[in-house]
């Protein structure tokens, strides 16, 4: 995307009162941000609902300082931006009434004649939902989709890491801008993320990772995706919203079903019953619903995942405890900190370890 035009496209949203559907109307109107922001105040008034106040903050210069003021921070962090209007926006989003105009990210997007499936869930999940994932993570290989989840804890984490694992390429949706990552605790998943997929928001550097955010965030997940795969959810969640918005975007849900007595398959079991969602017993069901083709052939990951002596170590330690904390792992290994923390991070990705709030660890 143009510098000039992501400038101008930076100034139209900085306007007072405009938001995304405004702004788009204006540059379908007139062809483009520049000419949106340069038109008059008479050209203006014959824009469908452009009234006398909305024209006043049209002329207001300072606009154009904010807009600035937020390439410079994109510079610095080495952030890219696409408009509505790119022929490399998402194009599952891009029929989506309120799809932002600009989407900021950081690292590789190519969605391109790609399957694309959002997977979301609780932040609790269980045992059996991870088990599920790893199972259907290893069916979904050979059908190569592009994985958009949430970067949050539970299944959007898992999400990522079983997508690295199986060489897929993953999205992280954020309901912040991109000066940060939330939670912090994600931090290193995000920048392996970012070596073959992206992080991905709407929302301008310096917009902390507010409650109402999360909605809006949730409408992106929703939109890029031919699908929504919702694995475990209690009655109510982030995850049941992002369903409904992908049944109002005319999308596929698929619900994992669970016992009646497991809190968390609540959700889910509720979706399948009142006929909200498919059932997802496995990716076949995927496969089938979507029209899908294998695309490439599976990897052996037995081997991709032998570890190593430190490796082995760490996780036998792990085991031993039941949960440890990493500092802790370093003085029982008797191994730099860092280090333990590079070993960690890559246990994770296999999927053999995850991290628990405080800085413990435990076996998967």
């Amino acid at each position: 995307m143009e510098t000039d035009t992501i400038f101008y496209s930076l100034a139209l949203l900085s306007v007072d009162g405009i938001g995304c559907k405004g702004a788009r109307k204006l540059i379908e109107h007139f062809g483009s941000a520049k000419e949106s922001l340069e038109a008059g105040e008479k050209l203006w008034l014959e824009v469908e609902g452009i009234g006398p106040k909305l024209v006043q903050n049209l002329k207001v210069r300072r606009i154009y300082s904010k807009a600035k003021a937020e390439m410079e921070v994109m510079e610095k962090y080495g952030l890219q931006a696409v408009s509505f209007f790119d022929s490399d926006y998402p194009e599952h989003l891009r029929h989506c009434e309120d799809a932002p105009l600009l989407l900021f990210y950081k690292g590789k997007i190519d969605l391109a004649k790609r399957n694309v499936i959002s997977i979301v869930g609780t932040r609790k999940m269980t045992s059996q939902g991870s088990a599920f994932m790893k199972r259907m993570f290893s069916e979904l290989e050979p059908y190569d989709p592009v994985i958009i989840s949430g970067l949050a804890y539970g299944v959007d984490i898992l999400a990522h890491r079983l997508a690295m694992q199986h060489g897929l390429q993953t999205i992280g949706v954020l309901a912040h801008g991109l000066d940060r990552i939330y939670p912090r605790a994600h931090y290193r998943t995000a920048l392996s993320m970012m070596e073959e997929g992206a992080l991905l928001t709407e929302f301008w550097t310096g917009t902390p990772p507010e409650r109402e955010n999360f909605v809006k965030r949730n409408r992106i997940i929703a939109g890029m995706s031919e699908s929504t795969l919702v694995i475990e959810s209690s009655e109510k969640g982030g995850s049941l919203i992002t369903a409904d918005l992908a049944s109002s975007y005319h999308r596929e849900v698929f619900a994992v079903p669970g016992r009646t007595s497991d809190p968390f398959s609540v959700g889910c079991n509720h979706l399948i019953k009142t006929h909200r969602a498919s059932m997802l017993t496995d990716a076949r069901d995927l496969a089938y619903m979507l029209n899908w083709e294998p695309i490439r052939k599976c990897s052996n990951h037995e081997e991709a995942v032998s570890l190593d002596p430190a490796e082995k170590q760490l996780f036998e330690t792990i085991l031993k405890h039941g949960k440890i904390q990493a500092d802790q792992l370093s003085q029982k290994c008797r191994l730099p900190i860092q280090e333990v923390l590079s070993i960690l991070l890559r246990l994770e990705l296999y999927g053999r370890i995850r991290e628990l709030p405080g800085k413990y660890y435990e076996i998967v």
